[in-house]
């Protein structure tokens, strides 16, 4: 069972590169011949360090830091070594500084809201405990502590920053599961979600987590966070407890967590999603935020789902790769790229079809698009490059020191 979302936090790194000022300072790498600008859209990297952005030559680490929904505001932590944290708020597109504070304590930021709240946690705390503090704080400073009994991890805020989403592991001190929670933050009480129909789940029918969390991805206008389970061994959903049975042929699905109504239901992903590795399956979300589209490359599958009914529309073939899977959908919704290994697999969503596979001479560590589409950039060990979405032909490359993910490309600043 992991621990912590990847793609919401990366930990790491005693301090905070973003902006000016002797606690954020700037690395350069050395230009490629022929690519004088460097990288020609922002972009979110993760690092052995913690997350960076990198602007054209200009590479910036964050350490310890997380993104909000829509990617344009990082929020990083630093210890100030006198028990103290700084709380830096960044654009990410400019590296401009909007906004720094200091919170007493060792904290480590988990998630971030659109709206500019950001929860964290204890540095130091321990994977089993009986009791979880949680700091939530805002451009203004810290707004409240919640002390909550029990075993709590943030996983997203309400789109209106009055609710904290968090996963309560259970049993708190040897946790072995756990089950999705809103916590209100009026009150500071957590308590169990809506279901699809928008009424209070019964006691007894929560949905219990088992077996690994490999993926999440937010809806494009950040009103739903669509998580990817699989293995789940003795996973029962909450629409199963209610009708007093259960599935058993169903070892991988999509927790649909709606955060503006505060109702979550799980999406079942056919046979044989799920009994592979785990790294052999991503997921990403249409440009309109109509389609999700899942795939598990260790099978050579794709599914296809309605985000509005949840329900699977078809399952198509594509190709088969080993290692982790990344995914990313052209801005236009026309097209999906599957990448693993080393190959790049263009799929026509018209169709679907594989349309081309590319080799990239190197093991693939996330794709992204660029806003205008004119780029396809892929995450390699060390280094980003740019592609020819049409043809997979190099367009540039440019060096990242201890690169181990492409997350996104960055939006201009508004």
């Amino acid at each position: 069972m992991t621990t912590r979302r990847q793609f919401l936090t990366i930990a790491g790194g005693a301090a905070c590169l973003l902006g000016g000022g002797a606690a954020l300072a700037a690395s350069r790498r050395p230009k490629r011949p022929g690519d004088p600008s460097g990288v020609p859209d922002p972009l979110l990297v993760e690092t052995t360090g913690g997350l960076a952005t990198v602007r054209g030559t200009d590479i910036r680490a964050a350490g310890a830091a997380v993104c909000a929904p829509d990617g344009r505001t990082l929020y990083a932590a630093a210890s100030t070594g006198a028990g103290a944290t700084d709380l830096t708020g960044v654009h990410t597109a400019t590296g401009q500084v909007i906004h720094r504070h200091t919170l007493a304590g060792r904290w480590v930021p988990r998630v971030a809201s659109a709206g500019g709240a950001v929860a964290l946690t204890a540095a130091d705390e321990p994977a089993g405990r009986e009791r979880t503090t949680i700091v939530i704080a805002d451009g203004a400073g810290e707004k409240r502590r919640l002390e909550l009994p029990g075993n709590y991890e943030p996983d997203a805020f309400r789109t209106d920053d009055e609710g904290l989403f968090v996963l309560d592991r259970l049993p708190p001190t040897g946790p072995d599961r756990y089950r999705v929670r809103m916590v209100d933050l009026g009150t500071g009480a957590p308590g169990p979600l809506l279901g699809r129909d928008k009424t209070p789940v019964p006691q007894g029918a929560e949905e219990e987590m088992r077996g690994e969390r490999r993926q999440a991805v937010y809806a494009p206008d950040g009103g739903t966070l669509y998580t990817l389970y699989t293995h789940q061994p003795d996973h029962q959903h909450t629409r199963d407890l209610l009708a007093g049975g259960r599935r058993s042929d169903v070892h991988a699905f999509v927790h649909v967590l709606n955060l503006v109504q505060g109702w979550a239901y799980c999406l079942d992903l056919p046979e044989p999603f799920g009994h592979g590795p785990a790294a052999g399956h991503t997921l990403a979300v249409s440009p309109d935020g109509t389609a999700l589209y899942v795939a598990d490359l260790t099978s050579g599958r794709l599914t296809v789902a309605d985000t509005e009914l949840l329900t699977v529309q078809r399952v198509v073939p594509v190709p088969t790769g080993s290692g982790t899977a990344c995914t990313a959908v052209s801005p236009d919704g026309g097209r999906l790229f599957l990448g693993a290994d080393s190959r790049v697999y263009a799929v026509d969503l018209a169709t679907p079809a594989v349309a081309s596979t590319w080799q990239l001479g190197g093991e693939v560590r996330g794709l992204a698009t660029s806003r205008d589409g004119a780029r396809l950039y892929a995450g390699r060990p060390g280094a980003v490059s740019w592609h020819d979405p049409a043809t997979g032909a190099e367009l540039g490359r440019h060096p990242v020191a201890g690169l181990t993910g492409l997350r996104r490309a960055l939006l201009p600043l508004l």
